[in-house]
């Protein structure tokens, strides 16, 4: 048996955005490396916390891509929310959905009813929604001052687009929480429970959690209590994994999901050959750049964390820190 990465775990819960695919394309060498996973027996597990899209069109946009993917593979965390309210109200209990007819669908298959008033709702649940206005946040503000439970999917403050980030729908929730002077259960990652679902309902044990936001996808696999592999293809970058507050902190770090097949050893933060770190993070020696990101966050780590200023000593140091965004 290989003795890489990809070798200690059972199922990859991957997140989506900037992971496998960017804008309308997938990340290079994404589909490869899912597909070598699938050859290999180990299971991918799609977790997105976008509760706009129904897993079967989640799951139909991952095929299109090329990744081995059906709706049974995909969790949202439109169905965690869903479960999360179900697991706190009595069948038929009434939930004002603000969010798209996918999330209501979810809420109706946990036997829920779905209403569009607050003064019938027992519950509100938030999920993102390019049509959500005033009056659905007016709405859902009402019902929360009234003692509804409040469950929002996620609170990702941007959803990202080929055009740019754009507001996601924690931002949205941001609004009803001043409004209401409330704060939402939240299902979605960097909350457990989506991470804990997909493990459950992937019917295996030894998950591994990928994805390339330190404090969505890496804090929520942490919160799960699971290993987690942060990727440089997407939205957090090298100095904020440097900088990360102990509960960002990635298990492994790679460039993208071809660390699935490098060994474990080298993809965890800590000293590596042909680099030296100081105390106060000077960088000398030369070699892979990603090594010298995983030396530098060993040393700075070790000493707290929190903002770092980074020299380099050489030219070969200078060259790394100038890829990785740290000169």
């Amino acid at each position: 048996m290989s003795d890489d990465l990809l070798s200690r775990f059972d199922v990859l819960l991957v997140d989506l955005d900037g992971t496998l695919y960017a804008g309308p394309a997938a990340v290079p060498g994404a589909v490869e490396a899912i597909a070598a996973a699938q050859d290999r027996g180990v299971r991918t597990s799609y977790v997105t916390n976008n509760a706009s899209r129904r897993p079967s069109d989640v799951a139909a946009h991952l095929a299109e891509l090329g990744f081995p993917a059906t709706t049974e593979d995909v969790r949202t965390s439109s169905q965690a929310g869903a479960a999360m309210l179900a697991a706190q109200l009595p069948a038929g209990a009434r939930v004002l959905v603000v969010g798209t007819s996918a999330l209501a669908e979810e809420v109706t298959r946990r036997g829920l009813t779905v209403v569009d008033s607050a003064e019938d709702a027992d519950a509100v649940v938030q999920g993102h929604s390019p049509d959500t206005g005033w009056r659905n946040l007016a709405e859902a503000t009402l019902a929360i001052r009234r003692g509804a439970v409040w469950v929002a999917t996620n609170v990702d403050p941007t959803l990202p687009t080929d055009r740019g980030p754009m507001p996601g729908n924690g931002s949205f929730v941001g609004v009803v929480q001043i409004a209401s002077g409330a704060e939402p259960q939240v299902a979605g990652k960097p909350a457990p429970t989506l991470i804990q679902e997909a493990l459950r309902a992937s019917g295996r044990e030894r998950g591994l959690v990928i994805g390339d936001r330190l404090d969505t996808d890496i804090q929520g696999g942490n919160a799960a209590g699971l290993p987690t592999l942060v990727v440089l293809t997407g939205v957090s970058t090298a100095r904020e994994v440097l900088e990360a507050p102990e509960s960002q902190r990635p298990t492994y770090l790679g460039a993208n999901l071809g660390a699935l097949f490098q060994p474990a050893e080298d993809l965890a933060p800590g000293s590596r050959d042909g680099w030296a770190v100081s105390e106060d993070l000077v960088l000398s020696g030369e070699g892979d750049d990603l090594d010298a990101l995983r030396a530098l966050c060993a040393v700075h780590w070790a000493a707290g964390g929190g903002a770092a200023r980074v020299r380099a000593e050489g030219e070969a140091a200078g060259t790394a820190l100038a890829k990785l965004g740290l000169g």
